[in-house]
């Protein structure tokens, strides 16, 4: 068979593809080897390339020596960028700290990181660089973006004022966290000479409860292991496992670092060297440039709970800080539609808030109720909390009291309010409820978590009233369930309840009530008992 000019120039064409194709493949393969090769940073997160972040903003110190592996002389890069985070704008020394660590690491990048451009700007000297989190319209999305900006195996964090002596100081901290293999131990600290003592804590944040609870940790002879720090640190941390955090720069720097990592098990290692010494003692010159820093911290403190949904911190000697609504905010949720309010949905209970409102209501109103002469017992859920907690239940949003309608008279609060509502002395107001005949007592004029009283009156031995609700549990009982009512724990008081709190309960939710908890409508959201 004869092949024309045109085949035989077309199998020359497939030909030196192929060999290209071959060529190409070869390159790439050499460059994926090169990669993997030790000292070129973590084998777990491929060096993103220098296009990748826009005109200006390269990789930092790229190119220059390894810590611990050789100095500046052997092309290798660094392991480990330098970054600086809380200090402020006002008066700072992050100029000095960059000057301090890259006398002694030349090669090491060493980034400060802002929320925007501080002003006054930064002294920073050369090798130093500055990023600012809040993004620009002018700009891509990563020349704003941390992650981009750090192409090494490790990041130290570092408090502003803080100064390096000796560049083994950071070998033994990259020592002790690879000496962990990867267990628990993901992050390693040391602490910061002539500042405020650094503590180990335990730490256990419950995001059900929109709390976080800080307690004592036990210390070790080479170092204590717990999962929260207080204090002044150094901190070392893979760059990996801070970029794969939800906010990994968020302020305070070691408030966020911790409430995020100990919710992922990890924990840090607390070393009782090397020391990281510092020259600025105290850290602010004045006694107004100190409130106005004591300021910030407090509002930055108040954002980030409010951001990764905390309202209350248990402090190690148990004094609690709260974040949540008070008398003079909105309750921390909406209008509950079909029983469920919007936090079960999240998979959360009450706000620690919320509930504190409401055991200030019930208190207060079960105080006037009982100095009045008006009858009183704990009603439906609120009954059912006291049985099974003593307390509200942890998902509840309101409290009911069942009281004698005959009663009502002898109460001034309650006697007057067929025109409007009444706000007494302590800013609680009292109302008739527009929803039908009974009385509502709200934590203030502005948060309306409440109480909610429900006037029965005897009807041939039965106890009836003239509002009913479309609740299953609200419905007509034998007077003998109040003959006589029956003290109880509730909420850290004794109120009074129906006697035989079981057959009162299981005649208005069902049998096995107390024993089996359920969230009050379930076929909207139903309860995970494997989670309490």
């Amino acid at each position: 068979m004869r092949v024309s000019f045109c085949q035989g120039l077309l199998t020359g064409a497939i030909a030196l593809n192929l060999l290209i194709l071959y060529y190409v493949s070869r390159a790439q393969q050499q460059m994926m080897e090169k990669r993997r090769e030790p000292g070129k940073g973590s084998s777990k997160k491929a060096a993103l390339p220098v296009s990748a972040l826009g005109a200006g903003a390269g990789l930092a110190g790229a190119g220059a020596g390894v810590v611990g592996a050789g100095g500046a002389g052997n092309g290798r890069s660094p392991r480990v960028t330098v970054l600086v985070r809380d200090f402020e704008d006002f008066e700072n020394y992050v100029g000095e700290v960059a000057r301090s660590f890259l006398r002694q690491r030349p090669e090491l990048p060493f980034l400060a990181v802002a929320d925007t451009p501080p002003y006054p700007p930064l002294a920073l000297p050369e090798g130093a660089r500055l990023l600012a989190l809040a993004p620009s319209p002018d700009q891509p999305p990563q020349a704003h973006r941390p992650e981009f900006h750090v192409q090494t195996e490790y990041v130290l964090l570092v408090p502003d004022g803080v100064e390096l002596e000796q560049g083994r100081q950071l070998e033994r901290l990259i020592r002790e966290l690879e000496g962990e293999g990867g267990g628990p131990v993901r992050v390693v600290a040391a602490p910061v000479l002539a500042r405020s003592a650094v503590q180990c804590l335990h730490l256990r944040v419950s995001l059900r409860e929109w709390t976080a609870t800080y307690m004592p940790a036990a210390s070790g002879s080479s170092g204590s292991v717990c999962t929260a720090l207080r204090g002044d640190a150094v901190v070392l941390i893979r760059s990996e496992d801070l970029f794969n955090l939800s906010t990994p720069l968020a302020r305070p720097l070691l408030s966020s670092l911790f409430i995020q990592t100990s919710l992922r098990g990890w924990k840090v290692k607390l070393l009782e060297g090397p020391c990281f010494p510092t020259s600025r003692r105290p850290l602010f010159s004045s006694a107004h440039n100190q409130w106005k820093a004591e300021t910030r911290l407090r509002e930055a403190t108040a954002r980030l709970m409010r951001d990764f949904g905390l309202k209350r911190l248990v402090h190690p000697d148990g004094k609690d800080q709260w974040f949540g609504c008070t008398k003079e905010t909105p309750r921390c949720f909406g209008t509950v539609q079909d029983d469920t309010p919007e936090y079960l949905y999240l998979d959360r209970w009450t706000p620690p808030c919320c509930l504190r409102a409401l055991r200030e209501t019930t208190k207060y109103v079960i105080n006037i109720l009982e100095s009045s002469g008006v009858r009183y017992w704990l009603e439906g859920g609120t009954l059912l909390g006291a049985v099974r907690h003593q307390d509200i239940i942890p998902w509840d949003y309101d409290v009911d009291l069942g009281i004698y309608l005959e009663d009502v008279p002898n109460c001034d609060y309650l006697k007057n309010l067929d025109s409007g509502s009444l706000v007494d002395a302590n800013g609680y107001v009292w109302e008739r409820a527009v929803e039908g005949d009974f009385y509502r007592v709200q934590y203030s004029e502005a948060n309306h978590l409440h109480v909610d009283l429900w006037p029965f009156y005897p009807r041939n031995g039965v106890m009836t009233k003239d509002t009913w609700t479309e609740h299953k549990q609200d419905v007509e009982f034998p007077e003998h369930f109040l003959q006589p009512l029956v003290p109880m724990p509730f909420a850290g008081i004794t109120a009074y309840g129906p006697n035989n709190h079981r057959a009162f309960l299981e005649l208005k939710f069902g049998e096995g009530v107390i024993e089996n908890p359920q969230y009050p409508n379930p076929s909207k959201k139903r309860l995970d008992r494997s989670k309490l």
